[in-house]
């Protein structure tokens, strides 16, 4: 079955009011980001949809495969093309009906009469097409409500347009359209799925991780750079800030003592984020922490790790339990990149007793007698940064 455009429904962009135009154009946009490696495509958006057009029956089978990743559509719908003729038209329908399974199926026909000077009205032409579909498809039956298969028929001034497929989107809203934020990503399995959650919600973000050679390999990064490039296939690019983090570390753990070590270490990441945050005009910062799932992450820590910034800390994994959390990341495809066995320097350095409950007057206690200003600054300006997705994978990329 050849496919001549797609039919792209917006879902909760269509309920905005003067600000649709704003999301639909972001919407566009990532659309275009996610199909950039096509050949030829072309979007045209109207009001309460967008139609997409590709050359070729590969870059329309691999813009199927894509659109179901990118936020803010709702469904889409394969559609085919024929001339404005009854004959036509009764043709199409036999073989957009007869490209998918039909045994034991319902069906309905909707008509779109935009052409006014169709010779058939609605009612006839629906009566046509059904009966048109039922001689030659007897397993199927009419039933008018919630149909297995909905056969529309578009008739325009340019000719008749059929479908009968939907594809659910991701729904949520395009990312980029609720400004951005720095995306915390350690290389474990929470992070990568508290960005998502939040690109969904229309927050495009860069990323930051911190690495110590020759503690984390670069296997470990490597690891990281697929779960950015991974984020990134969610129609937005994404900035890795890669943080050279060996020389703060060995001076926490050689100044703080055991019990304070975790909660310096994550105050210390939170401050470099934020500066990092602030040359990249993100609005807050993203982390992946759940309540009480680890030592770091109780009330007290999290009160005492966030008293170094008055940066909004978005945490959208707060109330989801571990096994909520590998259900998200196995569905958005990054499970198995961030179970890869390469330690990250959160793991590396972990006392055997950390605090549960530290206390912020006793952290502060013990970080006032460390001077961590120079070595804040020389880390963020060694930083590598890496532009995700990678136009082309070139391994000697990252040393130009």
């Amino acid at each position: 079955m050849k496919w001549n455009e797609l039919l792209i429904r917006y879902g909760e962009l269509s309920l905005k009011g003067r600000n649709r135009n704003y999301f639909v154009r972001k919407l566009k946009r990532n659309i275009e980001t996610a199909l950039s490696d096509l050949h030829s495509f072309e979007i045209k958006s109207e009001r309460d949809r967008m139609f997409l057009y590709a050359d070729g029956k590969d870059d329309m089978e691999e813009a199927i495969k894509r659109l179901p990743f990118v936020f803010g559509i709702q469904s889409f719908s394969p559609v085919a093309k024929c001339p404005a003729t009854i004959e036509d038209i009764l043709q199409t329908a036999l073989d957009v009906v007869g490209s998918g399974e039909t045994e034991g199926k319902t069906f309905k026909v909707e008509i779109r009469r935009t052409d006014k000077s169709f010779p058939f009205v609605t009612n006839e032409l629906q009566q046509k097409i059904g009966s048109h579909v039922l001689r030659n498809f007897p397993e199927l039956s009419v039933q008018m409500k919630n149909p297995d298969i909905l056969l529309f028929v578009d008739i325009r001034l340019e000719g008749a347009f059929l479908t009968s497929k939907v594809y659910p989107g991701a729904g949520g809203m395009p990312v980029g359209s609720n400004g951005k934020s720095l995306l915390m990503l350690s290389g474990g399995i929470d992070s990568p799925v508290a960005g998502y959650l939040l690109m969904k919600r229309g927050v495009a973000i860069d990323a930051i991780h911190f690495e110590s050679p020759p503690f984390t390999s670069e296997l470990a990064k490597q690891k990281v750079i697929d779960l950015a490039e991974k984020l990134s296939s969610f129609g937005a690019s994404v900035k890795l800030h890669v943080i050279p983090f060996t020389e703060l570390q060995q001076l926490i753990v050689g100044k703080i003592p055991d019990g304070e070590l975790m909660t310096t270490t994550r105050r210390i990441m939170m401050q470099i984020a934020d500066r990092v945050r602030v040359e990249t005009d993100a609005l807050g910062i993203i982390s992946g922490e759940s309540l009480g799932q680890v030592a770091s992450q109780t009330l007290d820590s999290l009160t005492a790790i966030n008293a170094v910034t008055s940066t909004p800390v978005l945490r959208p994994l707060i109330s989801f339990d571990k096994l909520e959390i590998i259900d998200l990341a196995t569905k958005i495809g990054t499970y198995d990149i961030s179970i890869r066995p390469y330690e990250d320097c959160c793991t590396i350095f972990t006392p055997a007793k950390p605090k549960t409950k530290p206390k912020l007057e006793r952290v502060k206690h013990y970080e006032s007698f460390v001077d961590f200003e120079p070595l804040l600054e020389e880390v963020i300006k060694k930083r590598k940064i890496y532009n995700l997705p990678r136009q082309e994978k070139d391994e000697f990329a990252d040393f130009l």
